[in-house]
């Protein structure tokens, strides 16, 4: 078990039925449990560490998320009412931001503040994952239009309300929906992996954008990750099994296929249902899974042995190995900052002002996306009109237009739907026949 000085390394993992607890944290080698959160379920990719002295859980299928108290493990400290349910979330290493996605959009929060300062529209589908690189700097985002949109923070930051942040990279080479995203030691220089339903795990550099390598497997996969040194892949797939990429074996391809019948020595069997998570140890040495088998397994990557199993009491949801901040370890230490409500709305430096005077002045942006399909070119048309007639209500235009707009807020909605529904069952035709 490694260890630094803030404290050994521990296992956090939650599972979707949540009847004893969100979040459970436990030694690996013992499986002995260390502690306990207790709330409702979290949903995938929807549990993270906020500067070590917050567990932040996005509820299942809720639009809130809890927060706990990193040494405070029987009270529900605070929830996060958001706009919608959020289907993923991370914070930033440095704890300065939160972001969750919440439909297809990126909701951007200070900590300091809870001001919602951003919420970025680029998507055109449901988000399924969301990254950070380890020094902030960048985050990575993936969703079910198979989409990979890098994102530099200090972009987005200079938002002036008129012009909408585009994103540094759009990655746009996987044919499926993206299902994980794994960020590489290295910041603005990181590599990042990214898993997809088409089979797929591809390798990205960040300065370039470009693809370092694509491997195909022979089913969709649910989790990928880096081991520290970035020597291998591990890849978890839908049919339970785990398999160890070696990122420089000989001869270099960009594009390789993973066959099983000779790569066997490199997968870990065990799992009875498909993989959703993967962690690896700070020392290389030790494979954290989580599945929806309702187990969690702690495996040794030289021998594939596997070491621990911990039963849960639903499908794995959320499992990572990280060292066990101080506060955990030591009831008597308190936040050195108090978390604030965090806002559902984001408003102009007009608005604020208004607020001081008692006028509530709130103002969603939404940037012209260039999309070919006839559903999301009337949706961004309806929003252009929106957003024009949002301007006037602010100077006074009157009843009707606060009207109009909500008739114009209805049909966007249903022509998302319409769209989001035409989108899914292309994806289950396509993953059907493969």
């Amino acid at each position: 078990m490694a260890a630094t000085a803030a404290g050994p390394e521990v296992v956090l993992s939650a599972d979707a039925a949540g009847p004893q607890w969100s979040c459970s944290v436990w030694e690996p080698l013992s499986g002995a449990v260390i502690t306990t959160y207790r709330g409702s379920s979290c949903g995938s990719r929807g549990l993270c560490l906020l500067n070590g002295e917050y567990l932040l859980g996005a509820q299942l299928g809720k639009n809130c998320i809890s927060v706990w108290e990193i040494q405070r493990k029987d009270q529900l400290q605070q929830k996060i009412i958001c706009p919608g349910v959020v289907n993923c979330l991370t914070a930033s290493p440095n704890g300065l931001y939160v972001t969750a996605g919440i439909g297809d959009s990126i909701y951007l929060w200070e900590v300091c503040s809870g001001n919602l300062l951003i919420v970025l529209h680029r998507h055109y589908q449901d988000l399924t994952c969301l990254r950070f690189t380890d020094d902030s700097s960048h985050f990575v985002s993936g969703g079910k239009d198979n989409l990979v949109l890098v994102w530099n923070l200090y972009s987005v930051l200079q938002v002036d309300f008129v012009r909408t942040p585009e994103p540094r990279h759009v990655w746009t080479r996987h044919t499926l929906p993206v299902t994980d995203i794994h960020c590489g030691i290295g910041g603005p220089l990181a590599r990042v992996a990214t898993a997809s339903l088409d089979q797929t795990v591809k390798l990205w550099g960040i300065p370039s954008g470009e693809l370092l390598m694509s491997v195909l497997f022979d089913v969709g996969i649910m989790a990928v990750t880096l081991d520290p040194c970035e020597y291998y892949l591990f890849c978890g797939g839908n049919d339970g099994s785990i398999f160890q990429v070696n990122l420089f074996a000989g001869p270099v391809q960009r594009e390789r296929n993973f066959q099983v019948d000779k790569e066997s020595s490199y997968v870990f069997t065990g799992h009875r249902n498909r993989v959703t998570c993967l962690s690896v140890s700070m020392d290389g040495s030790l494979l954290l899974s989580g599945s929806h088998d309702e187990t969690a397994k702690l495996w040794d990557i030289q021998s594939k042995q596997c070491l621990r199993t911990v039963n849960h009491k639903g499908p794995v949801t959320n499992a990572f190995l990280t060292t066990a901040p101080a506060n955990m370890l030591n009831p008597d230490c308190k936040p050195s900052v108090s978390l604030p409500k965090f806002s559902r709305h984001m408003s102009t430096s007009e608005a604020a002002e208004g607020d001081e005077a008692g006028a509530i002045t709130l103002s969603l942006q939404r940037g012209k996306q260039d999309v070919s399909e006839s559903c999301l070119a009337r949706a961004e048309e309806l929003y252009q009109v929106m957003c024009a007639a949002t301007d006037k209500q602010l100077l006074g235009d009157g009843e009707n237009t606060r009207v109009r707009v909500a008739e114009l807020e209805d049909e966007v909605k249903t022509l998302k739907k319409i769209n989001r529904d035409l989108y899914d069952f292309s994806v289950q035709i396509l993953t059907k026949q493969t």
